[in-house]
């Protein structure tokens, strides 16, 4: 039986909000989950997109929930609305689409949780605008236009703010952050696979830390 779901007090009231920077985790073992969302906690990257990529990744999620408080995790890489209930099922606050259908973003609104459907279109943009949906995530954000196709948005756009995942680093992350309709960013760099393979979870948060770090310093130009 799914968990009910949380109450309004604990859900962030918008995921662009949660921190400028969300790590996106693909976990081979469930095991890791605890350890590995401390060890962002402590760097400084609260929210933590826990993707639906592999068999691991809602006992992870659960596990997340249940035992870090102080993070906020999220299911990411929603592509259908069973996946929206057993991601909140198992205690997922915000949850994440690579893209949308009319019967997905159903799902998600009425799942009661923040949600980001993706985009890569400006026509897209305009038809979750339509239906009420102001924040989303711009997927692939380096293939689909990076910067410059966002910063072009922004003009005829400017209710729409998004979470470009895809392609980023360290180095791209403060440009993203410097547009006006840019809220964070999701990205994976501070979790080299050799890292978590290695559960060295001190270099994990070493690496949060200077991720945390990078994006206040965006902000600040």
């Amino acid at each position: 039986m799914s968990s009910p779901l949380p109450s309004s007090a604990s859900l962030p009231s918008s995921v662009l909000d949660l921190a400028p920077v969300v790590p996106v985790v693909v976990l081979e073992d469930a095991a890791d989950a605890v350890p590995l969302a401390r060890a962002l906690v402590a760097g400084g990257l609260p929210a933590i997109e826990v993707t639906l990529r592999t068999p691991a990744a809602l006992d992870a999620i659960r596990a997340i929930a249940g035992a870090v408080p102080e993070a906020v995790v999220g299911a990411g890489t929603v592509i259908t609305p069973g996946q929206v209930d057993e991601a909140v099922g198992a205690g997922a606050r915000f949850l994440v689409s690579p893209g949308w259908t009319d019967a997905l973003l159903e799902a998600m609104r009425a799942s009661g949780v923040p949600f980001l459907p993706g985009v890569s279109t400006a026509s897209e943009v305009v038809a979750l605008l339509e239906r009420g949906v102001r924040e989303m995530k711009f997927f692939p954000a380096q293939a689909a236009g990076g910067t410059a196709y966002l910063r072009s948005l922004a003009g005829p756009l400017p209710r729409a703010r998004f979470c470009p995942t895809g392609g980023i680093g360290a180095e791209s992350a403060p440009d993203y952050l410097a547009l006006p309709n840019v809220g964070c960013v999701g990205g994976s760099w501070m979790l080299p696979a050799d890292a978590v393979a290695a559960r060295d979870w001190d270099r994990i948060e070493r690496l949060a830390r200077a991720a945390a770090g990078l994006s206040a310093g965006a902000r600040c130009r």
